[in-house]
């Protein structure tokens, strides 16, 4: 069942995944890309921890609230533009903190993938005392500000290749495309078994039955990555921190993850063999180990790259 938090005007779609009464964990989902792209493997494997999951989709993406159309241009052109963006990167944390007013939870632990790890980050330096632990997974690091700063850790060849995808707008291009941009985002050399696909037939029939497109709207994207940070340096974050990155990730380089951690103080760094941008089946296990033993205060259990 879809629940609604809001944010002033904007309505953010969410749903509880199961294990209330655990540790409360938000999870934020990456560029245009809607809730029903977290795993359910993954998510089970946090059950299993204990904690308590809510995912959500941000503004402009899912079942949230898109903006009106303006002319925004190309995900990547919203990086190097100066024309003032729809809405700050302020609020897409205030969006966040949104959800965690809706569920009744005082405070979280934040798991952020991709542009969702950026959000995280932003979250836990804009609202210190909401946010319990940060775990951002395959993301740039907030500190760098500027669209050149950022695209310094964006490998450009996947950029493009993920631009040419060009499908029908009918059920079987939607899955062709997610498909596509799936394949593309594993490691490199790395071919999509058949349970990954099945993943991937399950992202998109969610998306389906809750008439949902993902991917398809480039506008929204732009608007997306187009925000502008006026806050606080990844120095300020207080959270105990966890930073997640595929050493094979074809769409952000790993130095991406270094930066984040040598920025957050005694933050903890955990890369992965062989992962690439795609949260793979290998590795949900690990990761959720991993968040229990930051929940836990544990610093023992450590994959350092």
């Amino acid at each position: 069942m879809t629940h609604y938090a809001h944010n002033g005007r904007i309505r953010i779609a969410f749903d509880d995944l199961g294990g209330r009464g655990g540790d409360p964990l938000l999870l934020v989902m990456g560029l245009g890309t809607s809730r029903f792209w977290w795993p359910d493997g993954f998510v089970g494997e946090l059950l299993r921890r204990g904690f308590h999951v809510v995912a959500y989709d941000q503004r402009d993406a899912g079942q949230s609230t898109h903006l009106p159309t303006r002319p925004a241009g190309s995900p990547v052109g919203a990086l190097l533009r100066h024309a003032a963006p729809a809405y700050d990167a302020e609020d897409l944390t205030d969006d966040a903190v949104a959800v965690m007013d809706a569920v009744g939870w005082d405070r979280a632990h934040v798991f952020g993938h991709s542009m969702g790890g950026l959000v995280a980050q932003r979250t836990a330096v804009r609202h210190p005392h909401r946010v319990l632990t940060l775990t951002t997974s395959s993301a740039v690091p907030s500190d760098a500000a500027s669209g050149l700063s950022v695209l310094r850790y964006v490998r450009p060849a996947t950029v493009v290749r993920l631009a040419r995808l060009r499908h029908p707008r009918t059920s079987e291009g939607n899955l062709a495309l997610a498909l596509d941009i799936a394949r593309i985002l594993a490691a490199p050399g790395q071919h999509m078994s058949e349970r990954d696909v099945r993943d991937v037939r399950d992202f998109v029939a969610k998306e389906t039955a809750h008439h949902v497109v993902g991917f398809r709207d480039q506008q929204a994207q732009s608007r997306q990555i187009g925000t502008r940070w006026h806050g606080g340096p990844l120095a300020r974050i207080t959270a105990p921190t966890l930073v997640l990155h595929g050493e094979q990730d074809p769409l952000l380089r790993v130095t991406a993850a270094r930066d984040i951690a040598a920025a957050v103080p005694g933050a903890r760094l955990t890369t992965m063999p062989g992962l690439g941008h795609f949260l793979a089946r290998d590795v949900w296990a690990v990761y959720a180990t991993e968040v229990r033993a930051l929940a836990a205060g544990d610093g023992s259990r450590r994959v350092v790259g």
